[in-house]
């Protein structure tokens, strides 16, 4: 059986990785209630002291409580709140711009520490939240499978983890984001890994193709070397098997057939690696298993609707996330 630390989940867990991740302390007294728009791809909020309610518009209410940690898949708006009937009065725009909902600005009334917001330094609740700004393209396998809200309990390694990220979250030391990025990165993974191993949680069937015997080498050879000029003869010669046994079985456990899904997996990292202003297209192309640029943009605009320089411009054009300093935003 394949483990947790294989090449193809750490691979597509690799997709949410932080870069200035919005991190905040959260201390409020009842009632409170915070309305989520922010579209954001996927945040993470776990509670020091006090109980918080997650509700999405056509779900139903979930509470959360000191030890568990939920996550909450984007862009769907959601309400957390200290209970389910209390009606938001505070409303997180994209870009973490906090207002009421009237519109008026409250981060400056509000902050009154270092990544510190709230009611004020004494309060009934206390909660730690992460938030992913970045759409990663990798990650959506991952995010696709995931429910819009996940609700874990903590392990013993988890806690550990909490409260490190509590203490970095009041410090502001040279290169502190990406101590903070780094830190909610494995609190993520941890989560992430603790529900993909327990039995009925839903996990998604990548996943559970990894553990076969014959697609987890195939999903393995295909994540670890995207660029080879693999064809279905020569991954099955790899594993030694038939072609069409392979399809079969590939097909039948991922739900697609293995040259399909090796070009969502191209097209995936592509599409991350776009993000980077130093890649040329061409030099995209050729890490992604593509002879040239001309080919990359035309399996880019037939899989994905646009060409790699609008998805590009796409990219680039995204608000940049509110850190709270407003003389940086200024």
């Amino acid at each position: 059986m394949g483990t947790l630390t294989d090449e193809t989940l750490a691979g597509i867990l690799e997709g949410p990785r932080a870069r200035g991740a919005f991190l905040l302390r959260s201390v409020l007294n009842p009632p409170w209630a915070l309305r989520i728009e922010d579209r954001a791809p996927l945040s993470l909020a776990t509670l020091i002291s006090g109980e918080a309610w997650i509700t999405y518009d056509d779900g139903e209410p979930a509470r959360i409580r000191p030890g568990e940690i939920a996550i909450m898949r984007g862009p769907d708006p959601y309400t957390v709140a200290d209970s389910p009937t209390t009606p938001p009065d505070i409303v997180i725009h994209p870009g973490q711009v906090c207002t009421t909902t009237q519109g008026e600005n409250l981060w400056d009334a509000m902050s009154f520490g270092v990544r510190s917001w709230g009611d004020g330094p004494e309060g009934s609740t206390v909660m730690l939240t992460g938030t992913y700004q970045m759409h990663s393209a990798i990650g959506r396998r991952l995010l696709g499978a995931l429910p819009a809200l996940l609700v874990r309990p903590a392990g013993e390694g988890d806690r550990g983890l909490i409260s490190l990220l509590g203490e970095e979250m009041s410090r502001s030391d040279p290169g502190q984001e990406l101590v903070l990025d780094r830190i909610l990165d494995l609190l993520l993974v941890r989560v992430l890994r603790s529900w993909l191993a327990s039995p009925g949680a839903g996990a998604p069937a990548w996943y559970r193709a990894q553990h076969d015997p014959v697609v987890g080498p195939a999903l393995r050879m295909l994540h670890s070397d995207p660029a080879r000029p693999w064809t279905l003869p020569d991954l099955a010669a790899e594993i030694g098997v038939s072609r069409a046994g392979l399809a079969r079985r590939f097909t039948s456990m991922v739900g697609e057939p293995p040259m399909s899904y090796l070009t969502g997996w191209r097209l995936a990292l592509a599409a991350d690696l776009l993000c980077e202003p130093e890649m040329t297209i061409g030099a995209v192309a050729r890490q992604v298993g593509y002879g040239s640029s001309f080919a990359l943009s035309a399996a880019f605009k037939r899989v994905r609707g646009l060409s790699p320089q609008e998805h590009r411009r796409t990219a680039a054009t995204r608000p940049r996330p509110f850190t709270g300093d407003t003389a940086d935003e200024a």
